[in-house]
């Protein structure tokens, strides 16, 4: 299997992931704080991640070289995730995943800044493609609602922290300097579990963890394993394989997935007219995986 098709398969992966976390944290948002909630959740992942490594031999020495540049990786990611669960107290999940299909467009933007990836004519217009999808979904299908851009506080507090994650699948390859993945991923994860427990110390401490329902502490471990230390090797995996655009292309199915998720929770289908816009990103994400043989 070419390197290619290994990373298309990894993002496949990881929006499926990803996609859990906005359902199951959209329901337990407003019962933990989220500096609390994702400076555990990093904590564990890394444990998790350290693990895998040590059981594979080890190698963390390679950790050491250049640790400045985990604390970038670390920082970008951190601030992404504690905006996801602030924006989800008021944000519907699905809103919020189709403010998450906003990324590649950033995403190709800062390619370009840092690795000087070139966005051609057939991506630009699947890039537009799939912002006009997520921009319908946000609106909730509400032409009035669009054209007065009356947009939730939620969305608003989300977009920031997915500008960040933009920025991120580009930094990754830049600052890669040939350390495997797991090495990379473990150095990342600690780096954003020390930044999140430094900064939210206070609502860690603060927190009944005893007297949490077991949904929460379902999520954490969710968000933790399959949201954070496999979503992050996948990113990273797939980073090292593909354009940053392509690796974010994968964000276009996200609000398809939660759909699915929020069904499976015993949520209501949403309007009709909001599901043309799922249509929408998934055509862009067809476009954007066209003749992918030179990704």
């Amino acid at each position: 299997m070419s390197a290619a098709r290994q990373g298309h398969l990894a993002m496949l992966a990881f929006s499926a992931l990803v996609a859990g976390s906005f359902s199951l944290g959209g329901q337990i948002a407003n019962e933990i704080a989220p500096t609390a909630l994702n400076g555990v959740r990093f904590a564990l992942a890394a444990a998790v991640i350290g693990a895998v490594i040590a059981a594979r031999g080890g190698g963390f020495r390679t950790v050491a070289v250049a640790p400045w540049r985990y604390l970038i990786l670390g920082g970008l990611f951190a601030i992404y995730f504690v905006t996801m669960f602030e924006g989800l107290k008021t944000a519907p999940p699905i809103s919020a995943a189709a403010v998450f299909t906003l990324t590649p467009v950033m995403a190709a933007g800062f390619g370009w800044l840092m690795l000087r990836q070139i966005t051609t004519p057939r991506i630009a217009l699947a890039l537009s493609i799939g912002a006009a999808g997520a921009l319908w979904v946000i609106f909730r299908a509400d032409l009035s609602a669009l054209w007065a851009f009356e947009i939730g506080r939620g969305e608003w507090i989300y977009f920031w922290g997915c500008v960040c994650h933009a920025a991120y699948t580009p930094a990754v390859r830049l600052l890669n300097r040939g350390e495997p993945v797991l090495v990379f991923t473990f150095g990342t994860l600690v780096a954003c579990s020390a930044l999140v427990l430094i900064w939210g110390w206070r609502d860690v401490v603060a927190t009944d963890w005893s007297g949490l329902r077991p949904l929460v502490w379902i999520t954490l471990i969710y968000v933790a394993v399959f949201a954070s230390a496999l979503s992050f090797f996948l990113v990273q995996f797939a980073t090292l394989r593909l354009p940053a655009a392509k690796v974010m292309a994968y964000t276009y199915l996200t609000p398809s997935w939660v759909i699915l998720w929020e069904i499976a929770l015993g949520q209501p289908v949403p309007p009709v007219l909001v599901l043309g816009g799922i249509a929408l990103t998934v055509m862009a994400l067809l476009m954007l995986l066209k003749d992918d043989a030179t990704a």
